[in-house]
């Protein structure tokens, strides 16, 4: 399988920025089969990768993880990312998990720390961090990808204590970051110059997810901390008794945000697709019709006809 950092060291090769998507393992009504009639829906549109929490909601499903990874690559040759979590695990369980991804294949791992309840004490053992992750699995071989925050992470009030965590998770061996959704692009490019002055010369995705419904965005903002810049909140009072609409208006706002992010040349585009193949679909549309020269080279949007994939 190609590794997230093959990926990106051909697409910097050609000129052009890779385009990838997220999903969710089953949970609840989302069988397996479900999830592979997902995943085909986003194979037609060629994506460089498909990256795979490991679990929605924080449920902890890591087989469920790996297995979803695995099916991608084996039934649709599109790279894989799983998702894993150290939040309370022991070198034992990090261990039984690095041995099944191993054994599935898979090249590439997001190293996360993991959700911490409002309650829990401070993590003990030997992963506490999400760099120590990165340094386990850099160690086991693989590609190992970590968490950006454009906006600092919500536990933490110095934005430049958060782009020191990031350098540190560099210096361990992380390889490629993907960041935190936010819905105001400036933030990402004030991370971003934050960023370069600080060493982080690995290659950084932009995360971006629709706002569907007034409760999810009120979640995301809560969980993620991420800033609501008022074109959307005037979007939320308008469409506020019409659930379509406002579902639309958020795709439409998730699009232009990419379009805009793929023409200020960010290192890579990450749709966070909830599943949902018509937001894949829609994004990707909007970054071919946004496609254009840059210099001598080309940048292009996921299933752009001329390139392929990387």
């Amino acid at each position: 399988m190609r590794s997230v950092a093959d990926i990106y060291a051909a697409a910097r090769a050609a000129g052009r920025q890779p385009v990838s998507f997220e999903i969710f393992p089953p949970k609840g009504d989302l069988t397996l089969e479900t999830a592979h009639e997902v995943a085909a829906e986003l194979a037609d549109l060629l994506p460089d990768f498909v990256s795979v929490t490991y679990s929605a909601g924080g449920s902890g499903n890591r087989q469920a993880t790996a297995d979803v990874a695995a099916m991608i690559h084996d039934d649709f040759d599109i790279p894989t990312v799983a998702h894993l979590t150290c939040l309370g695990a022991t070198e034992e369980s990090i261990s039984r998990a690095i041995d099944d991804l191993k054994r599935k294949g898979i090249a590439s791992v997001l190293a996360l720390r993991g959700d911490r309840a409002a309650d829990a004490p401070a993590a003990e053992g030997p992963f506490r961090f999400a760099k120590d992750l990165v340094m386990r699995l850099a160690d086991e071989g693989f590609c190992v990808g970590a968490a950006a925050y454009p906006e600092g992470h919500i536990e933490c009030t110095d934005f430049r204590a958060s782009v020191a965590h990031l350098k540190q998770k560099q210096d361990a061996g992380a390889c490629f970051f993907v960041t935190q959704l936010f819905f105001d692009n400036s933030y990402y490019y004030r991370f971003r110059e934050a960023a370069d002055a600080a060493g982080i010369a690995v290659p950084i995705a932009c995360g971006v997810m629709p706002f569907l419904g007034k409760a999810q965005i009120q979640r995301m903002v809560f969980m993620c901390g991420a800033s609501l810049p008022s074109p959307i909140i005037k979007l939320l009072a308008k469409y506020e008794d019409d659930p379509g609409s406002l579902r639309a208006a958020g795709i439409e706002y998730a699009c232009a945000q990419l379009t805009d992010l793929q023409q200020h040349g960010a290192d890579g585009l990450h749709v966070y697709t909830m599943n949902q193949p018509d937001i894949a679909r829609a994004c990707a549309g909007a970054l071919r019709a946004s496609w254009r020269p840059v210099g001598e080279a080309a940048v292009r949007g996921a299933g752009e006809p001329a390139g392929g994939r990387a």
